[in-house]
C-alpha cells in the first residue's frame, strides 16, 4: 500500500463529502478510491468512514486521523516547494582556500556577486598557497590548480588552467632567450617551494619517440617562493611560469 496516496485518498473523500466526487478531481474510478481506503482501514485496524449509498461521515477516530492527515500532507507539500525550483534559501558561514595569486585574480572578484546572490551567507577567504587540511581546519572548500591526489575529497573540475614561461625583457637581453625547455637548467628561474601546492615543478609537453607526453623540467633553483604573484609584480629578475586561466 502506498500509505501516501492512500492517505491524500482519505483526505480527498472526506473533505469532497463522497467517493464519487474524490476519483472525480483525481481522474480515477470510484471503485479505486474505494480499495485505497478499505487498505488504509485494514492497515490501521479501525473504521475512519461509516459509508452509506446517500452519505460518508467521518467515525471518532477518522476525524483525529483526517487532521493528522492533513497536517502531514500540508508538511510534505512545504518541503518539496522548499527544495524545487531553486527553493533552498543558503544561511550560514562559508569558508574557502585558494592559491594566493590565482585567488585574487580569479575567485575573490566572485565574492560581492556570490553575497548579493545569497545575503544570508558570510564568507571567508583564505588565500595561501598552503595546501591546507580542509576537514582539520574547518574549510568547506577549496580551489585548487592541478590535480587532486588519491582522497575521500569530491573534486569538480571548473577548468583548464594553461601556463606559459615568461621573462623580463631585461632579464633575457642579459641571459638570452633559452629555444629548449632543456635550457632552463642554465637560467636563474623561480619555483614554488615545498610549502606551495604546486610542487611538481616545470613541465613541457615534448614530443618523443613514445610520442607527445608531459615532462617535467629541471630549473636552475635561484630563488624559491612560497606564493605564485600576480603577473605585474612577477618576472622581475629572473624566468618564471605563470597562469593563463580562462574560465
Amino acid at each position: 500500500m502506498d500509505k501516501l496516496k492512500a492517505f491524500e485518498s482519505f483526505v480527498s473523500v472526506a473533505t469532497r463529502g463522497s467517493l464519487t466526487a474524490a476519483a472525480r478531481a483525481e481522474g480515477v474510478a470510484p471503485a479505486i478510491m474505494g480499495r485505497r481506503l478499505d487498505a488504509l482501514e485494514e492497515h490501521l485496524g479501525v473504521k475512519l468512514l461509516v459509508r452509506t449509498t446517500r452519505r460518508i461521515s467521518l467515525t471518532h477516530e477518522g476525524s483525529a486521523f483526517l487532521e493528522d492527515c492533513q497536517r502531514l500532507l500540508s508538511d510534505v507539500a512545504n518541503a518539496e516547494a522548499s527544495v524545487s525550483a531553486g527553493g533552498v534559501k543558503a544561511s550560514g558561514h562559508l569558508r574557502v582556500t585558494a592559491p594566493a595569486g590565482f585567488g585574487r585574480r580569479h575567485v575573490a572578484p566572485l565574492v560581492p556577486r556570490f553575497r548579493a546572490l545569497h545575503p544570508d551567507v558570510t564568507i571567508s577567504l583564505n588565500l595561501s598557497d598552503r595546501v591546507v587540511d580542509l576537514a582539520g581546519e574547518g574549510f568547506d572548500c577549496a580551489v585548487r590548480v592541478g590535480d587532486l591526489p588519491d582522497s575521500s575529497l569530491v573534486s569538480v573540475r571548473i577548468a583548464d588552467n594553461r601556463r606559459l614561461c615568461v621573462a623580463t625583457p631585461g632579464y633575457l637581453e642579459r641571459r638570452g632567450t633559452p629555444q629548449h625547455p632543456t635550457e632552463l637548467a642554465q637560467h636563474d628561474c623561480l619555483t614554488l617551494s615545498s610549502e606551495a601546492s604546486q610542487t611538481r615543478g616545470w613541465a613541457f609537453r615534448m614530443p618523443g619517440e613514445d610520442g607527445s607526453r608531459r615532462r617535467p623540467v629541471s630549473a636552475k633553483n635561484k630563488a624559491l617562493i612560497s606564493s605564485v604573484f600576480p603577473r605585474e609584480n612577477s618576472a622581475t629578475k629572473a624566468s618564471v611560469t605563470r597562469s593563463a586561466f580562462k574560465p
